[in-house]
C-alpha cells in the first residue's frame, strides 16, 4: 500500500514536468547560412550588403526558426554536430531581432543574445542565403508567428469581455415580480364587418342605389317642372311619325289608281 501510494505521488510531478515543457515548432529551416561580422553601425542610415565582404564569411551553419509558446527564436547550428553558435528572440512588444539591408533581399542584420555571467549581451551580425527563395521563407516564417501572437492577444481579450458580460446577473431576486403590458389591436377587416351585418333581403337591396352613381342622382320619378319638357318631346315625336306616314302615302299615289286605267 505504501509503495502504490509513492508511486501515485511521483506520477503527478512527472505530469507537471511535462507540461512545463513546451513543445518547439520549426516554422523555418535552411541548411546553408553564412555569418558575416559587420562594423558597428555610425548614423542612423540602413544597413548595406555592399559594405561587406560577402565573399568572405565568418561562419557557415544551418538556420533554423522555431516557435516556443510565445517566443519565437532564430538558431545558428552547426551542420553535423547541432552545436549552438548564436540565437535571436523575436517577442511580442519588444524590437524586432531581424532587419534587412536596402542593397540586396539576401542579406540581413541579425541582433543576438547571449547570457554571460548571469548579465544579457547582444550583438550585431550579418546573414545571408545563397537563394532569394530560402530569404523569403524566413521573412515569411516570422511574419506567420507575429501574426499568430496577434491572433491570440485579440482572442484573449474577447474571452475576457464575454466573462465581463457574462457576469452579469439578469435573474429576478426574491420578491421582484415581471409585469408585462400587452395591447388588444382589432385586427377585423372591411370584409368582416360586411358578411357580420348578415344577407340583405330583395326589397332592401332594391332600395339601395347603385355605388357607381353620383349621390345626387335618384332613381324616383321626375317632378311637376320637368313634366312640360317631356310632354313637348313627345308631341314632336308623334308630329314626326305622322309626316312619315303622309309621305308614305304620298309615294303610293303617285303610281295612279291601276284599276282606272281599264
Amino acid at each position: 500500500m505504501e509503495e502504490s501510494q509513492q508511486k501515485s505521488q511521483e506520477n503527478p510531478k512527472v505530469t507537471d514536468d511535462e507540461e512545463a515543457e513546451a513543445v518547439e515548432l520549426i516554422l523555418f529551416q535552411v541548411a546553408e547560412c553564412y555569418v558575416y561580422l559587420i562594423p558597428p553601425r555610425m548614423s542612423a542610415a540602413s544597413y548595406r550588403a555592399d559594405e561587406w565582404d560577402v565573399n568572405k564569411w565568418a561562419w557557415e551553419g544551418a538556420l533554423k526558426v522555431v516557435s516556443k509558446e510565445e517566443e519565437c527564436i532564430i538558431k545558428l547550428e552547426d551542420k553535423t554536430t547541432g552545436e549552438l553558435y548564436a540565437r535571436a528572440f523575436l517577442r511580442n512588444g519588444e524590437p524586432h531581432p531581424v532587419e534587412p539591408v536596402i542593397d540586396s533581399s539576401r542579406y540581413f542584420v541579425l541582433r543576438v543574445e547571449e547570457n554571460i555571467g548571469g548579465r544579457l549581451r547582444h550583438a550585431f551580425i550579418g546573414i545571408g542565403f545563397r537563394e532569394r527563395t530560402q530569404a523569403y521563407d524566413f521573412q515569411a516564417a516570422l511574419h506567420d508567428h507575429m501574426k499568430y501572437l496577434n491572433k491570440k492577444k485579440t482572442a484573449e481579450e474577447m474571452e475576457q469581455h464575454y466573462q465581463k458580460a457574462s457576469s452579469v446577473d439578469y435573474s429576478l431576486k426574491e420578491g421582484e415580480t415581471l409585469v408585462l403590458q400587452l395591447k388588444n389591436k382589432s385586427t377585423r377587416s372591411s370584409k368582416s364587418d360586411f358578411f357580420e351585418q348578415g344577407p340583405l333581403s330583395p326589397v332592401i337591396a332594391a332600395q339601395r342605389p347603385p355605388a357607381d352613381l353620383p349621390s345626387n342622382v335618384s332613381l324616383e320619378r321626375t317632378n311637376g317642372s320637368n313634366a312640360p319638357h317631356s310632354t313637348k318631346e313627345s308631341q314632336s315625336i308623334e308630329q314626326l311619325s305622322k309626316e312619315d306616314r303622309s309621305s308614305d302615302d304620298a309615294i303610293e299615289d303617285d303610281f295612279g289608281d291601276f284599276q282606272a286605267a281599264d
